[in-house]
């Protein structure tokens, strides 16, 4: 009697533990889940309803807890009776209904539409003109491949290119398992390059439209650089080409875009991102303005000079005479009396600001993407998460710091250049070069040199996310000057298909190792392999 009650005990424990399982599995993906075989357009329909509705939880669930985890660092500055709205806004707000919902569709969009395409044996032959937009069996890749050390792989400069070519196709195909060939195998016999290209494009550009209008410019610029960074590393790759500190030239290139639309030109990026460089820079909104005018017409409204430097505002106003074309330094720090006093000052400001924001990118990955090593040895993980956070908040000081010192030096050598002391006398149209619109691009490009404080695999990403800014900042520019023409109209979710149609055709259908780890594992655990 007694041994039966015992077998019937774990057999109870057996179907326990195999329903935790599966609720396990509704909310986290393990690595290596085989393909789902779909056979008619209703199982096509019911699996991407699925699909769908997994991935609006998991995205709503995601959102609800960055809100939750940034507000917890200021909630205590905030009075005691707003603090529960605020929690329940941070939960529950508007903004986690439509980033699950975005992604939902997208994800319900791009299953039923990839899964029921080979099912309805349409044969088109699309001849696409770029080769690097093929699949290529020499690099056999899977969505859900070992992406835990990706990162931290280099080749050395001096191999050549051969053999460079070799290593890097030999490296991917070591970390793949039998299971991951073989479902590599499976997708390419059974969809071709245009229902990938088909499913991403619909899917995104449809599913952006629940986001709110001035988020979807942000959010399609960021897959659209995804998917040109697929193609880029598909190509160079292919091709044996290597670009020795790419991330960092590439950064630097946008951070000076960016910073030169900063100061002269606001209307070319965000509101949003312009404010976030604004509490950033730890200037003054009344000096930006004061620089910008000076620089640009050569004068500025008196009442933003007011409160900041009076004896100035007097000059002006008696004289007519608004000194230098560009704000002094005693308008950029007028609480610092010297220069040389700014860049500790600045950096510790800018350190102190942006940790929290860092500690969240940094412990929310690691949580969600590590946690059986989490779990395993939370005290080394934890530390390590801390340590990324301090450096990746001096990588902001630093770069705030170089533009800071490079701003002040420039405007003091143009003012001893040109004062009645100079030991050397020189042309107008010299000096003029230091306090030029291209000396403030010059600047931002300088700054990007900080991102080599930041760990080699997070650099690309930075690279990645300045990117959009810039090329939208250049974008506006060149279509304010009549260089450039494009679409007024729906040109996010434009821009937006064709992101994701390169992402979806390039790299998660036939050459996923192009993307980051990061965004490989995202993309597996919202769509999975199929």
């Amino acid at each position: 009697m007694h041994a039966i009650q015992s077998f019937e005990n774990l057999v109870a424990l057996a179907n326990d533990q195999e329903r935790l399982k599966d609720a396990r599995k509704m909310v986290w993906r393990d690595r290596g889940e085989p393909a789902v075989e779909l056979a008619t357009i209703r199982e096509c329909l019911m699996h991407a309803a699925r699909g769908g509705l997994r991935a609006g939880t998991l995205a709503f669930a995601i959102r609800s807890g960055f809100n939750l985890f940034v507000l917890l660092f200021r909630i205590w500055k905030l009075p005691r009776g707003f603090r529960l709205s605020l929690i329940r806004r941070a939960l529950f707000g508007e903004d986690s209904f439509r980033f699950g919902a975005m992604l939902g569709t997208f994800v319900a969009l791009y299953k039923y539409i990839l899964n029921a395409l080979p099912l309805l044996n349409l044969n088109f032959n699309f001849n696409l003109p770029f080769h690097f937009l093929s699949s290529s069996p020499t690099h056999p890749t899977t969505f859900h491949k070992d992406d835990e050390n990706d990162a931290d792989t280099d080749m050395n400069d001096d191999v050549d290119m051969g053999a460079m070519r070799a290593m890097r196709t030999s490296h991917a195909s070591r970390r793949l398992s039998t299971q991951a060939k073989a479902h590599q195998e499976w997708v390419r016999k059974r969809t071709k390059r245009w229902h990938a290209i088909v499913a991403g494009a619909v899917a995104g550009g449809l599913s952006l439209l629940f986001e709110k209008k001035r988020r979807r410019v942000t959010i399609a610029q960021q897959l659209f650089v995804r998917g040109l960074q697929g193609s880029y590393n598909e190509f160079t790759t292919r091709h044996g080409i290597k670009v020795p500190f790419g991330a960092v030239i590439l950064f630097g290139v946008c951070s000076g875009q960016i910073l030169y639309a900063f100061l002269l030109r606001p209307d070319t990026i965000p509101a949003g991102y312009n404010d976030w460089i604004q509490k950033a820079s730890k200037v003054l909104p009344e000096t930006i303005r004061i620089n910008m005018s000076l620089v640009r017409e050569g004068n500025f409204k008196l009442e933003d000079i007011e409160g900041v430097l009076k004896w100035e505002l007097r000059r002006a106003r008696d004289l007519g005479d608004f000194g230098p074309h560009f704000a002094s330094c005693a308008v950029v720090h007028p609480w610092l009396p010297s220069c040389k006093s700014v860049p500790v000052d600045r950096f510790v400001s800018v350190w102190k600001w942006s940790f929290p924001i860092y500690g969240a990118l940094h412990f929310i990955p690691m949580i969600l993407f590590k946690r059986h090593q989490f779990l395993k040895e939370p005290g080394r993980m934890l530390f390590r998460a801390l340590t990324g956070t301090a450096r990746s908040s001096t990588f902001l000081g630093a770069f705030v710091i170089i533009y800071q010192t490079y701003f002040c030096l420039k405007h003091n050598f143009n003012l001893h250049l040109t004062s009645l002391n100079a030991p050397i006398k020189l042309p107008k149209f010299i000096t003029d070069i230091l306090i030029g619109k291209l000396s403030f691009w010059l600047g931002g490009l300088l700054s990007g040199l900080s991102l080599f404080i930041e760990a080699k695999h997070r650099r690309q990403e930075l690279a990645m996310y300045v990117l959009p800014k810039g090329l939208e900042s250049a974008w506006k520019v060149g279509r304010g000057k009549g260089f450039v023409v494009g679409p007024r109209k729906h040109g996010e979710a434009m821009l937006c298909a064709l992101g994701m149609g390169m992402v979806m055709l390039i790299t998660v259908q036939h050459n996923p190792q192009h993307l980051s780890g990061l965004v490989r594992r995202i993309l597996y655990q919202f769509i999975g392999p199929n």
